[in-house]
């Protein structure tokens, strides 16, 4: 039997059920979606109510004390989730909603690639899928906001339990998740090199704008005096450093073209107050025996360590000749579809990431070497957690969102 429920009304306030998720190292709410009202501007509103951000308006110093969403970036995700069928099986649809804690606008431009590794378990926990059998078990996820399609395997054991592992940044074993984006390049620009170069200087600062599974600006970090070796809370307590890097990540934006959702170029004030495109990240030598160091931002927040996004973008880099990444950590794609290893140091340990990439005349992205470059896929692995499924009471809800909410609870959704 599903746990899936539909909204209740309670103590003379509608409550609204949710999975409360880690996905790697983020958290965040996972929502079946045909419960949730239809209308944009509703569901937003209910958003607001559950992550404890305002309703509107900004409100600096927010700590989201009302809500489930925890401050940062990395804390402040929600997915609908639905199932779909498709001539090859059921494939679970994701629709990512990033919040904010100090104001209430919701980005719904971007894909997350940790929160995604909670998904196949949300979809077990809710019996959405059933395994069959042990070994390995598969869920294709098509992903509304990029376009970006994923497999993600677990592993059933043969004592019925699921395979656990465990990974920096997160205390413990819990489930084990192998996550798989295919034809990642070009997710939101539709080019794998959104500006046609390998290598942009803007400002005097090195930097290549790459669009694997997220558009990201990766930096020099030494064109900013930095080494990417330092602690988060340095950088972004260096209100110079941070100024820089905004203005870095808008122009470097106005070059790639980035849309918003309604299909207009995102302009200099747009991009100036994403939350979510594009991510931008400083690089230099590994301490270690990685391949290379990052610290990564969202853009407006530091990552305490890396998103696994960005951080196959990262990896995809390291394979176009000319690129930052390149520079630091030289990959040579064949003529044949090859693995390649790369792993990434973050304050948190090494992200170790897998690329698959082959040298293409056709459909590959041009770069500044005259070398075309096709990247096929790029694989993570993380580990995902329930943390909580339940009722979350709204209190402040409009009459609109409570008669959204009665209209789903006396059976207008299909269960």
């Amino acid at each position: 039997m599903s746990v899936l429920l539909r909204p209740q009304f309670r103590h003379h306030t509608w409550e609204f059920p949710v999975h409360h998720m880690r996905g790697g190292t983020s958290t965040g709410l996972v929502i079946w979606a045909p419960i949730a009202p239809a209308e944009e501007a509703l569901r937003e509103e209910l958003l607001r109510h559950l992550m404890g951000v305002p309703l509107a308006g900004e409100q600096p110093g927010n700590r989201q004390t009302t809500g489930l969403g925890r401050g940062s970036a990395t804390s402040n995700k929600v997915f609908f989730a639905e199932m779909e069928d498709t001539p090859s099986g059921p494939r679970l649809v994701s629709t990512l909603a990033q919040l904010a804690a100090e104001h209430g606008r919701v980005d719904w431009s971007v894909n997350c690639g940790n929160m995604s590794s909670a998904l196949q378990l949300w979809a077990l926990d809710t019996e959405r899928m059933l395994p069959s059998g042990t070994g390995p078990q598969t869920l294709d996820i098509r992903n509304t906001n990029t376009g970006v399609l994923t497999t993600s395997r677990m592993l059933i054991q043969p004592d019925g339990t699921l395979a656990t592992t465990g990974i920096p940044g997160v205390l413990g074993q819990h489930p084990a998740v192998d996550l798989f984006l295919h034809a990642p390049a070009g997710a939101k620009t539709g080019r794998l090199l959104p500006t046609g170069q390998a290598l942009e200087v803007i400002d005097g600062v090195h930097l290549s704008c790459v669009d694997v599974a997220v558009p990201m600006v990766i930096i020099r970090a030494s064109d900013l005096g930095k080494t990417a070796q330092e602690p988060m809370s340095a950088l972004t307590g260096d209100t110079v450093f941070m100024q820089r890097l905004r203005q870095l990540w808008v122009a470097a934006g106005l070059r790639m073209g980035l849309r918003r959702k309604d299909g207009g170029l995102m302009t200099a004030e747009d991009l100036a107050l994403s939350e979510t495109i594009p991510k931008v990240c400083i690089v230099g030598p590994a301490s270690g025996e990685a391949d290379l160091a990052v610290r990564y931002f969202t853009p407006q927040t530091g990552h305490p360590s890396l998103a696994v996004s960005g951080g196959c973008c990262l990896a995809s880099a390291t394979l176009i000749p000319g690129s930052v990444a390149w520079q630091l950590a030289p990959k040579t794609a064949t003529p044949s579809l090859s693995e390649f290893a790369v792993d990434i140091e973050n304050p948190a340990g090494v992200l170790s990431t897998t690329v698959v990439a082959a040298t293409d005349a056709g459909d590959g992205a041009i770069d500044a070497h005259g070398t075309s470059v096709k990247i096929a896929s790029a694989a993570y692995q993380r580990s995902a957690q329930v943390l909580m499924r339940g009722f979350v009471p709204l209190p402040g809800a409009s009459e609109r969102l409570k008669q959204a909410l009665a209209a789903v609870a006396s059976g207008a959704a299909a269960f």
